[in-house]
């Protein structure tokens, strides 16, 4: 059973130049300290407050005409096995769907772009190669997903949200070099709330000047490059 732990029924924000609803999944094999999403990552599954598949698809039928597409977000949402079937269902509904994930699931997500099944990829490429093997003891499946994605003809974007006290500019380096010759990369600077460490506040953000040199860094090695 697809583990649905939230719902955005109008964003205009979470897919580029789409009007889009956007669906939580719930579950991660990480575990990011700077995650927004506790509930969906570190804390139990509350049935009383997720949704069902049907209640979903229901819900999109009401909206067709109203939204151009779907954000599937998480959590990590290949880490459910019967996601494939829910975006099969999703695309008969004649909607664009966009997946978020994180790039440990590479064979996944693999069958889910031969089976023309995304139309918009966003990845969080976390860390360089050297901090992944730190933090996660694991880079192949990330570079795996890295390469397919940029070569699966579909549109997409890579991003990173940066931590002070985690990230530096040799990170940026790392992770400039790890997606060299990507169609567009995303710097995000963390924003205090809600998320997993309670204790990461407004010094964990970056300045604009801070992040304007992360920029210049990886703009090195990817021509389109955003501060958001």
């Amino acid at each position: 059973m697809l583990r649905i732990g939230g719902l955005e029924k109008s964003s205009l924000l979470d897919y580029p130049d789409k009007i889009s609803t956007v669906i939580f999944l719930y579950g991660c094999n990480l575990r990011c300290r700077y995650c927004h999403n506790p509930e969906l990552v570190t804390q139990p599954f509350r049935k009383e407050v997720s949704y069902t598949e049907k209640e979903v698809l229901d819900f999109l039928r009401s909206r067709i005409g109203k939204v151009d597409g779907v954000v599937i977000t998480g959590g990590e949402p290949l880490i459910q096995r019967n996601i494939e079937g829910f975006i099969r269902k999703i695309k008969k509904l004649g909607l664009l769907v966009k997946l978020d994930t994180n790039g440990f699931f590479p064979n996944m997500l693999s069958k889910l772009i031969k089976n023309d099944l995304i139309d918009y990829i966003s990845m969080d490429v976390k860390y360089s190669e050297e901090e992944y093997l730190k933090y996660t003891g694991n880079i192949s499946k990330v570079k795996r997903s890295i390469k397919m994605i940029m070569d699966s003809g579909i549109d997409y974007e890579f991003r990173t949200t940066y931590i002070n006290d985690l990230h530096t500019k040799t990170s940026a380096e790392g992770i400039g070099k790890l997606i060299k010759g990507a169609k567009r990369y995303y710097i995000q600077n963390f924003r205090p709330g809600k998320c997993i460490d309670e204790n990461l506040n407004i010094d964990n953000s970056f300045l604009e000047k801070e992040l304007k040199v992360f920029k210049r860094i990886i703009k090195k090695y990817i021509k389109n490059v955003y501060i958001r």
